[in-house]
């Protein structure tokens, strides 16, 4: 495969990452901020809120950093490697550490969402929840397919 067939989809992962991190600097700290003022006898809560959402995004970048392995990966003609498939174990279990993490924060979701009147705070949680798992089965299902087809090569290989 030429170098560089995949410049596209790496332009992409890290377009995908710069504005979860314009989120982490400017609108998690406004978020946390807003907890606390709700509810000004838990200041435990602010830092509960910024423990939770910072935590996220480190699988979140962790599983970027694999995803553009995994891209390097098939640049180099080694698509069918067990690499591959180590690759999207991690995003794989990057996803499930993430939805983990927002099901553990949801009741932080749930008392701004009662306080202000706001179910929609509650939904962001639960799309965020629902997203990643989407990701991780689909990285299941990947990781399962080529395993298969790794599988099958090891054994074509084999015969001739």
């Amino acid at each position: 495969m030429k170098l560089g067939t995949t410049l596209f989809l790496k332009m992409a992962v890290i377009l995908i990452g710069i504005p979860v991190l314009a989120l982490c600097i400017f609108v998690v700290p406004g978020i946390a901020n807003f907890a606390a003022e709700l509810y000004p006898d838990m200041a435990y809560l602010k830092s509960l809120v910024l423990i939770d959402l910072y935590a996220s995004a480190i699988p979140f970048y962790f599983a970027l950093y694999q995803a553009c392995k995994l891209l390097s990966y098939i640049d180099k003609n080694k698509a069918f490697s067990e690499l591959s498939v180590r690759a999207l174990k991690t995003i794989k279990n990057c996803a499930i550490t993430i939805s983990s993490l927002y099901v553990a924060g949801m009741p932080l979701f749930y008392l701004m969402a009662e306080r202000d009147d706001a179910p929609g705070i509650i939904l962001i949680g639960m799309v965020v929840i629902f997203a990643s798992m989407v990701i991780a089965v689909f990285a299941a299902v990947l990781q399962r397919l080529l395993q298969e087809a790794i599988d099958i090569k090891s054994e074509n290989d084999l015969i001739v």
